[in-house]
């Protein structure tokens, strides 16, 4: 009869929670796989099924007690770094949408809004349609495969242990968030550029012919010279969205790495 110790369970508990703890909080806040429309028991089953698969490999200082504070201590800090990993694809995401909201609101389509399954909330038609072209680009790029395999490398550069995870990761992830948005400017720069001189164009036309009704030639007009520019601007999204992906990918490991880093 096979019998074990209670060191020995604490030892296997340890080896396949921990793990399970930073996989989950990456799925959990990462693009795609943590979106409220993917079922809960299908974002824990990815996870324990990762978890078999990397536990195995990994190095768990031994004698810690999941239910003690060094437990509790490893638990919380693997927790925030699969969330600052998952954080930083999940701005991108973000970034584009905002795209959206800015330029539907310069073509006077800020009134145009639709339900949001995903951040239950009301959302801008346009952001919703840039949010499925950049979902749908990060998926032909494999985008989320690439995900995984740079949370099973982090598990190599920032390993399970007692240390104290350093700052400088979470600077970096600030760093990262700002220089992201100003890919979001520079993504809604031809549509606002465009939308820009129309209204200037407009106001001199008023200026000229005061009799002339701004509302009911001003309204259809920004609309076509918005979808116009968006359409003639899409072709350009891609590679833009192929390096800023990349980029993601390449920070969720810097991250990972910063945070072994001792200051």
């Amino acid at each position: 009869m096979l019998t074990f110790t209670s060191a020995q369970w604490s030892a296997w508990v340890a080896a396949f929670i921990f793990p399970l703890a930073r996989i989950l909080a990456l799925i959990a806040s990462s693009p795609i796989l943590g979106n409220k429309q993917v079922p809960v028991h299908v974002k824990i089953g990815l996870s324990v099924m990762m978890t078999i698969i990397i536990a195995p490999t990994l190095n768990i200082q031994p004698g810690i007690e999941p239910g003690s504070a060094t437990g509790i201590f490893i638990l919380l800090q693997q927790m925030l770094a699969g969330l600052a990993m998952g954080f930083t694809m999940r701005i991108i995401f973000t970034a584009v949408e905002t795209v959206g909201e800015l330029a539907g609101l310069q073509m006077g389509l800020g009134f145009a809004s639709f339900y949001d399954p995903q951040h239950a909330s009301f959302s801008p038609v346009l952001a919703q349609f840039l949010g499925i072209i950049v979902a749908l680009a990060f998926l032909s790029m494999d985008g989320h495969l690439y995900m995984l395999a740079a949370l099973a490398d982090s598990f190599q550069t920032f390993p399970i242990s007692t240390a104290l995870p350093s700052a400088l990761a979470l600077h970096t992830l600030a760093i990262w968030v700002g220089s992201i948005f100003s890919y979001a400017l520079q993504l809604s720069l031809p549509l606002l550029g465009a939308l820009l001189i129309t209204n200037l164009a407009l106001g001199i036309l008023t200026r000229s012919a005061p009799q002339l009704n701004l509302f009911a030639v001003g309204f259809p007009i920004t609309l076509a010279i918005g979808f116009l520019t968006l359409a003639m601007s899409l072709p350009y999204f891609g590679p833009l969205l192929d390096k800023i992906t990349h980029d993601g990918l390449g920070m969720m490991q810097r991250i990972a790495h910063e945070f072994a880093s001792q200051p």
